[in-house]
């Protein structure tokens, strides 16, 4: 890491964008969603919702937009959903979005390396998670051609997201295609909420390694880089609003994300009976600098406009079910997209543009070269969504989308595009003040997909008490193909030395060949969702209550799986024929003492059923003016698939969050626990790397000081805070303790 170069660019970004003070007017309502042009029927008072670290009056009424597309108070979601805030990020002990969202009730996180995050609601996680869909701004962060999220290029400064909103569930009744198991909705400030000059800079240092009884593994130690020094990150931004006159306004973003690489566990894989180490290979750390400019106009007759445009990189490892690949030094990704509203519509158009390359960093091709992947991925989206009241009644939210993706991948060379659509309506039907229902559905069509996928959802609610509801829903979600699923095409080989079964062959070694190739017959995913859930206000708004139980049927879910294998009378082509005998001994055991396998090939099967139920509970209290505290727990039950429990990963039974925050104009900060149990997984290479992650906790703190009336704000952050190794995949990094010191400088102020 260049510290040098990046401290140089931070400094010389302030001398760029350093103006005179701006005078400090109050922001105007945000324009996520502006109410309907005609007003919805009566609505019973919803309960407060109290927020980490709430002004004095002790609670807020949260307003969200994620469930419906559609602007409506938390309580009458007809999803369950958690809210993020301002205060709770400000307090917020890292700026790491894994970290965040880990405490949220029924969300799993893992982070595998030092850029790579997966994150999926009510369900395992795994490398590259295919099933949650990351929305920022409305603009999607889903990557349609593996199917996954780059959390590489969400904001870099917390203090420019005024919430992220999750749906804990499925939700592609309104959102479509890969919003299976929830939806995480990032919201920004706009430039009259962020206007001024603000500077970021931080730096931090990871935990001491050490060696001794190993938890984690068979081996003693833990990871490879025992003695060597300790890892460092730093980051830093500069972001620069400022309100040009009653029309117009701007905002302009800066930042950088520098971290060396984790450790890297040895030894023996854990919870496997096949005796596999860790494979060595030089592990990375990442690098992702960051620039955005949105420029706001506000027009007459309720008409805004905004345009917006960004671009980032981003380096580092990323793990798949054919190993780590190692995202190369000059990958970008550019955006750029127009919004307009007026009252309740919006119309909006994007574009996302992806270009790089990869080598993987285990699996070698016939001819002993890593494995690369070049990527080249454009996807083009045009969106429009209004809400009307009509008859007193009814409040009909609609909309659609079209989307074209452009692809140029060197592992799937098959497909170079791919057209989709979707339209949705729902309807939020007013029986009484106590009651309300809410019927819609999408019907999405994809060139990829034989038919329509038609996604209903319904959810009663019932309000026995003003501030308390009932809702009983039912969903249905889905997941495309990906253009990686349908057309993947690489083999990969396991080497074996000969010479050491002939001596006459030296250093001679033969490659065992496997395919992997992607399946073009797949069918979407789809979840079947039934949820009871309960939301409550009490003690004068001070304590809100939550709890949800929910049953999914996941069909034809998709599965990376191994499809055959090489038998011990049925060696590799061109295994060399006097060793036949030697090629059996390895299969059954007798050469090593363990059995070998090696596959033939992988590819991408739809399998059966998975059935799935658990339980979320969670209580956030206001204590006082300037503290607030929370708990929660999640019970995930072990799925119930109708084929080998072995094909999938298993999430924790039990996970369990509490934390307090404390904000108050001088001083604030933060202290947090988190639990998560035992977990199983599978989805990295094959049988041999399967294995489990012990229960871990973790326990969290920051500490802050504002200075000069808030001009200068001094953060000390610590994960992790008792250095223990943490391991959230069995093929993952080992996480240590992370210290960290912030600096932020209000400018303008």
């Amino acid at each position: 890491m260049n510290t040098f170069r990046t401290a140089a660019l931070l400094v010389a970004l302030v001398g760029l964008t350093a103006g005179p003070a701006l005078a400090q007017t109050p922001p105007p309502p945000p324009p996520t969603q502006a109410p309907p042009t005609q007003q919805p029927p009566p609505k019973p008072t919803p309960p407060p919702v109290a927020l980490p670290g709430a002004e004095p009056g002790y609670v807020e009424t949260v307003t969200v937009v994620s469930a419906t597309k559609a602007e409506q108070k938390l309580v009458d979601a007809p999803a369950t959903m958690s809210v993020i805030g301002p205060r709770a990020l400000e307090v917020a002990p890292s700026n790491n979005y894994a970290d965040l969202l880990r405490a949220v009730p029924g969300v799993n996180v893992t982070q595998l390396s030092a850029r790579d995050i997966n994150i999926t609601s009510r369900a395992a996680t795994s490398s590259l998670a295919t099933s949650q869909l990351a929305i920022l701004d409305g603009r999607t962060l889903y990557q349609d051609f593996f199917g996954f999220v780059m959390w590489d290029f969400m904001p870099s400064n917390t203090n420019e997201i005024k919430q992220i909103e999750i749906i804990r569930g499925p939700a592609s009744a309104v959102w479509g295609a890969n919003a299976l198991s929830g939806v995480i909705n990032v919201i920004t400030k706009t430039p009259r909420e962020m206007e001024g000059t603000s500077l970021l800079m931080g730096a931090g240092s990871f935990g001491k390694e050490y060696c001794g009884p190993n938890p984690l593994v068979g081996g003693p130690c833990v990871v490879t880089n025992k003695g060597v020094r300790n890892g460092s990150l730093i980051y830093g931004n500069i972001t620069h609003a400022q309100v040009i006159n009653d029309k117009w306004a701007y905002k302009l973003s800066v930042g950088t994300y520098q971290s060396d690489a984790f450790a890297r566990p040895t030894g023996l894989i854990r919870g496997n009976t096949t005796g596999t180490p860790y494979p060595t290979y030089k592990n990375t750390g990442t690098s992702q600098p960051k620039v955005d400019l949105r420029v706001d106009y506000d027009g007459t007759e309720g008409q805004r406009w905004s345009f917006s445009g960004g671009h980032a990189g981003t380096d580092g490892i990323m793990h798949s079910g054919i190993g780590p690949f190692d995202i190369k030094q000059g990958t970008k990704f550019s955006y750029g997209k127009i919004n307009y509203s007026k009252g309740a519509l919006r119309i909006q158009a994007f574009m996302n543009a992806l270009n790089g390359d990869a080598t993987n960093l285990v699996a070698v091709d016939t001819a002993g070269a890593p494995v690369t992947l070049d990527f080249n991925t454009k996807t083009f989206d045009l969106e429009l969504s209004n809400t009307k009241a009509i008859a007193g009644k009814h409040v009909l939210t609609y909309g659609g989308n079209l989307r074209y993706n452009q692809f140029d991948l060197s592992l799937a060379t098959l497909e170079n595009q791919r057209k989709e659509g979707g339209i949705y309506l729902q309807d939020e039907i007013f029986m009484g003040d106590s009651v309300r229902l809410v019927l819609g559905a999408r019907v999405d069509k994809f060139t990829s997909i034989e038919n329509p996928v038609v996604s209903p959802r319904a959810a009663l609610l019932l309000k026995p008490t003003e501030k308390s509801t009932i809702r009983l829903s039912y969903n249905r979600a889905f997941r495309a193909p990906s253009a990686i699923n349908n057309n993947l095409n690489t083999i990969v080989t396991n080497a074996i030395p000969l010479g050491l079964f002939n001596p006459a062959f030296g250093a001679t070694v033969f490659r065992v060949p496997t395919a992997a190739v992607g399946n073009p017959d797949l069918k979407e995913e789809r979840m079947d969702a039934f949820e009871l859930g309960y939301s409550a206000s009490l003690v004068d708004n001070r304590v809100i209550v939550s709890a949800a139980y929910y049953y999914t049927k996941l069909t034809d879910e998709i599965f990376f799986t191994q499809t055959g294998e090489y038998g011990p009378l049925s060696p590799p082509p061109g295994w060399p024929a006097v060793l036949n005998p030697a090629w059996a001994a390895l299969y059954t055991g007798l050469a090593t003492g363990k059995p070998t396998r090696f596959p033939t090939e992988f590819t991408y099967l739809n399998l059966g059923e998975v059935k799935q139920q658990g339980v979320e509970l969670g209580v956030d209290a206001a204590l006082a003016p300037t503290t607030s505290a929370y708990v929660n727990y999640s019970y995930q039950k072990d799925p119930d698939p109708n084929f080998a429990l072995s094909e999938l990963n298993l999430a924790p039974n039990n996970r369990f969050s509490m934390g307090m925050n404390y904000s108050s104009p001088r001083v604030f900060g933060s202290a947090s626990l988190s639990y998560a149990g035992e977990a199983f997984w599978q989805d990295v290479l094959d049988a041999r790397y399967t294995g489990t992650t012990p229960a871990q906790t973790t326990i969290n703190a920051s500490f802050g000081v504002k200075w000069s009336g808030g001009k200068y704000i001094t953060t000390l952050k610590t994960v992790n805070l008792t250095n223990r190794q943490v391991l959230q995949h069995v093929f993952a990094d080992v996480s240590r303790r992370q210290v960290m010191a912030e600096l932020r400088v209000n400018l303008t102020k």
